[in-house]
């Protein structure tokens, strides 16, 4: 993707774009050369550098906000703007709304590694980085992140009170299993399942449970062949992913589960509104503030053969310096030293803790786990489990269009919302994929 493309496919947003400059305030860009206190006092020089990530998850935006200010308290010529916000919007979307309007940040927590790389948007990561991380993807043949964890697996969180009272008294073996125990629970006068599907991501989990079973498990390169016209959507495998997607949808989960967020969820399974919730490891703490005492199991849900097949396999994905600021000596050595702050064991146990996550360092890094996260340290750890990637988490060959996830995910809600037929909505699928690609091309 060139440049100047990048900038014509945002256009459309001029109006937008416009509101946005006009309204923002000329003193947000604070000269990096600015001087903390009198230099009679031997101070460093004060150093300014902004910072955005994903902020979709509570646990983590609060983690990373604890990490910043105790680096600001342990360095205060440093000083670190944080310019994430909390939306339901999609954050490639967002990050290129930023870049339009002249406050792309310095630094980045990047996932669309390849469509930044390629507009020049962001550099490699610096090489006295490089020996902080254990296995570091490459796109292009180059390192353009520092990981700020190791893919978690997504797995069924439960209420083992609900599931007792349902007299389910051992987990599914088969995903057949499962939708036995869905059953039960409705026959108890349960919702079986919450879904925070105001937030487009958050559907996502369930989209690519269904793609990893019965698709990506088998055919890793399945994104590449996609881009080729080798396979299609309407493949039997996706159609089946899909039904399967449908149906729970339409049978087991909340009502309201388009204007349900995110954030809510964990407080909807503690209260009882609904037994079970689809999500990572990260959403273990939230559980855990919102009703210290509730109990609750997790298990990775396996398919009609049994199989477990979970998210797993590193990602090009993490914090990058923006192609600007590296020309910029003093935030980028700031920068830096935010980087060796964020991994230092101290600090990154803690975040790692708050949110459940796997070091991506090579220095060794615990911190105190419950049962739940024991589970799914076990998966990750266990050869026969199959560890895979979301669609849009692909790199090299099998990335897809940057703007495709977003679409589908959204084309999948209304296929559930319209009761569509599930080969009509991929045979749609399939032309938007192939615009798309070729658009990319230009």
């Amino acid at each position: 993707m060139q440049k100047k493309k990048w900038m014509r496919r945002w256009t459309v947003l001029l109006g937008a774009i416009l509101l946005l400059t006009a309204c923002r305030n000329n003193d947000t860009g604070i000269s990096a050369g600015t001087q903390a206190q009198d230099g009679a006092t031997g101070s460093k020089k004060e150093v300014h550098f902004t910072i955005a990530y994903a902020t979709g998850d509570p646990a983590t935006k609060q983690a990373i906000a604890a990490t910043i200010k105790a680096f600001m308290n342990a360095r205060p010529n440093i000083i670190i703007q944080d310019t994430s916000e909390l939306s339901s919007s999609g954050y490639l979307d967002w990050l290129k709304i930023k870049d339009a309007v002249g406050e792309f940040p310095d630094l980045v927590e990047i996932r669309d590694t390849d469509a930044f790389a390629s507009a020049d948007k962001i550099v490699e990561l610096p090489s006295d980085l490089l020996e902080l991380f254990d296995t570091l993807p490459q796109v292009n043949g180059k390192v353009w992140n520092a990981p700020l964890f190791v893919s978690a697996p997504q797995g069924i969180i439960y209420s083992k009170q609900a599931y007792a009272h349902a007299g389910i008294t051992r987990l599914p073996q088969t995903y057949g299993e499962f939708l036995d125990i869905q059953k039960k629970l409705r026959a108890d006068g349960m919702t079986p399942l919450v879904v925070g599907g105001k937030d487009i991501f958050h559907i996502g989990f369930w989209v690519n449970k269904f793609l990893i079973d019965e698709v990506y498990a088998k055919d890793p390169d399945w994104n590449a062949k996609r881009t080729a016209r080798e396979v299609s959507f309407t493949d039997e495998p996706v159609v089946q992913a899909m039904t399967d997607f449908k149906e729970l949808f339409q049978t087991d989960i909340n009502e309201g589960w388009l204007s349900t967020s995110d954030n809510q969820t964990a407080s909807m399974l503690v209260s009882g509104q609904a037994v079970q919730l689809y999500s990572g490891t990260w959403m273990f703490t939230q559980i855990e503030e919102a009703d210290p005492g509730f109990e609750y199991g997790f298990y990775a849900l396996p398919d009609r053969e049994g199989n477990r097949n979970v998210v797993g396999l590193p990602s090009p994905a993490g914090w990058s310096l923006s192609a600007e600021t590296a020309e910029d000596p003093d935030k980028t050595e700031a920068i830096k030293e935010f980087i060796r702050f964020f991994f230092d064991p101290e600090p990154y146990s803690k975040f790692l803790a708050s949110i459940n996550g796997l070091p991506s360092t090579k220095e060794k890094v615990t911190y105190e786990t419950g049962e739940q996260m024991q589970t799914a340290l076990s998966l990750m750890a266990d050869p026969d489990v199959t560890k895979s990637l979301m669609i849009n988490n692909w790199w090299g060959d099998n990335l897809i269009p940057p703007d495709f996830r977003n679409w589908f995910y959204k084309l999948l809600q209304e296929m559930i919302i319209r009761d569509g037929d599930v080969t009509e909505y991929m045979k749609r699928a399939d032309r938007e994929y192939d615009r798309q690609v070729q658009d990319n091309q230009k």
